[in-house]
C-alpha cells in the first residue's frame, strides 16, 4: 500500500523532470492578519466603485445577472420579480439576521413559500428537514461575505443561519451584498480569510468556504457543456446601495 508520503514524493519527482513556465512559491501569510485586513478595508473605502464595475463586467461575462437596488427594503420586491419570472414559488433563504432582511415577512403573503434558516445550531431532525426543503427550493437567497472584482466571484462562508445548501441546491441562486464586501484581488481575499480565522470569537461555525463564479457548468467527455447539473443554472448578484 502506498503511503501518503510516498505518494507525494512520487508527484514531486515527476514534476521535477519538467521545468514549469514560471516559478511558483507559497504566498507569505500576514504577521498581523487583523491589521492587514483593516488596511484593505481602508483602501476599499475609496476604490470600491472601480471594484464594483470590474465585478459587474466579470460576473456578466460568466453569464451572471447583476442587479443594483437603493436599499435592503427593495430586495424582497426584486426577489419576487425574479421568482415570478421563473414561475417559482418556493424560496429558500439565509436567516433574517444573516441576510439582513426577512423575506418571509415580506413575501409570505404574496403566494410564495419562504423557508429561512435558523440563526442557531439545528438539531438533527431540523437539519434533515431543512435539507429536504432546500432540495425542493427553487430560489436560494444568500448574502455574500466578499465579492471579488477581478473574477466576478462571490465568496460565502457557511455557518449558523447560513447553510451552504441555500446557494447550491436551488436552481436559481441570488446573492445580496454591499460596498463593504467588495475586494479587488484574490490576495485581498486571502488576507480577509486569515483575519477571520485569527480571531476565534469571529470565526464562523461552518467548515466550508464557497467560491462561486457564475452558474454551475459541467462538460461530458465530448465537451458538451451543460448548466445546472452540480449547482444553480442561474446566479444573480444584488448590490445594495448604502449598505
Amino acid at each position: 500500500m502506498t503511503t501518503r508520503a510516498a505518494f507525494l514524493e512520487d508527484i514531486r519527482r515527476e514534476m521535477a523532470k519538467t521545468r514549469g513556465l514560471f516559478e511558483a512559491s507559497t504566498s507569505p501569510r500576514p504577521a498581523a492578519p487583523q491589521e492587514a485586513a483593516e488596511a484593505v478595508r481602508r483602501q476599499m473605502l475609496e476604490r470600491w466603485p472601480q471594484a464594483l464595475e470590474r465585478f459587474r463586467e466579470e460576473f456578466e461575462r460568466v453569464a451572471g445577472v447583476f442587479h443594483r437596488v437603493p436599499s435592503l427594503e427593495a430586495v424582497p420586491a426584486l426577489i419576487g420579480e425574479i421568482a415570478r419570472a421563473r414561475q417559482a414559488r418556493r424560496i429558500l433563504s439565509w436567516s433574517p439576521e444573516a441576510l439582513g432582511v426577512d423575506l418571509g415577512a415580506r413575501l409570505g403573503g404574496e403566494g410564495f413559500v419562504v423557508t429561512s434558516a435558523q440563526d442557531a445550531d439545528p438539531r438533527e431532525g431540523e437539519r434533515r428537514r431543512h435539507r429536504e426543503e432546500a432540495a425542493a427550493g427553487e430560489i436560494g437567497v444568500t448574502g455574500a461575505d466578499w465579492a471579488l472584482g477581478e473574477t466576478g466571484t462571490l465568496i460565502l462562508v457557511s455557518g449558523r443561519g447560513r447553510p451552504r445548501s441555500t446557494s447550491l441546491l436551488p436552481a436559481t441562486h441570488v446573492a445580496v451584498f454591499g460596498a463593504p464586501q467588495l475586494l479587488e484581488s484574490l490576495e485581498q481575499v486571502g488576507i480577509m480569510l486569515e483575519a477571520l480565522h485569527a480571531d476565534p470569537s469571529g470565526t464562523m461555525s461552518g467548515a466550508v468556504i464557497n467560491f462561486i463564479t457564475g452558474p454551475s457548468r459541467t462538460a461530458d467527455i465530448e465537451l458538451t457543456l451543460t448548466r445546472g447539473v452540480h449547482g444553480p443554472k442561474d446566479v444573480h448578484a444584488v448590490f445594495v446601495e448604502g449598505r
